[in-house]
Order: structure tokens, then sequence, then C-alpha cells
């Protein structure tokens, strides 16, 4: 996966400060459990937030590693314990289902 330039990264991290933690990591840690619902998270929104418990910053950012290296996310920002995940939806293909719901809109 291609890394993201500054200028992108910038105005990510500006789009997140408005948001909330989507998934609370709670002390069974990283499951498979929570890593799906975070995968659910940024398929819907690309840009999370994710909380992790309270813990040394060495440990929050190996989770944080883990995440981005399990989802394919791009790792933002970790700011506390608060970390901020982007990965880019795929362009939806033609004939799918979300296109074929504004055709209709626009009456075609």
């Amino acid at each position: 996966m291609r890394g993201l330039s500054p200028t992108r990264r910038r105005e990510l991290k500006a789009r997140a400060h408005a948001l909330d933690p989507v998934v609370l990591i709670g002390g069974a840690g990283l499951s498979p459990t929570v890593l799906a619902e975070i995968d659910r998270g940024l398929k819907s929104h690309e840009l999370i937030k994710v909380r992790v418990p309270a813990g040394d910053r060495t440990k929050r950012e190996e989770i944080f590693a883990e995440i981005c290296s399990r989802t394919g996310a791009q790792p933002i920002q970790h700011i506390g314990k608060v970390l901020v995940l982007f990965r880019e939806n795929p362009e939806p293909s033609s004939g799918s289902r979300e296109e074929s719901l504004n055709k209709k809109r626009r009456g075609r």
C-alpha cells in the first residue's frame, strides 16, 4: 500500500478532529471480533478513531501497527489513547447497487 502525502495526511487529521471513537478496545485486547469491527468501520467511514485501554505508549504503538498491518489501514495519528486510521474504499464497480440507486434517483 502506498503512503499518504503530507498534505493528504494533514487533511485527514483535520477531518478526524471532530470524530468520536467508533471502536473501544477492552481488556481482551485486539481480538478477532475487535478487528472485524475496525474493518467494518473502515469500510463504512474510511477514517475512524479507535480508543485503546490504558497502558504504556509502546504497547499502544504496537497495537496501532498490528491493526494497520491486519486491516490494510494507514496510520494517521496517535494521540494519547486514541488512534486514527484511514483506509480508502475502492471505487464502486460498474453495475453496483450504489450506482443503480443513484440512477433511480436521477430518473434514469
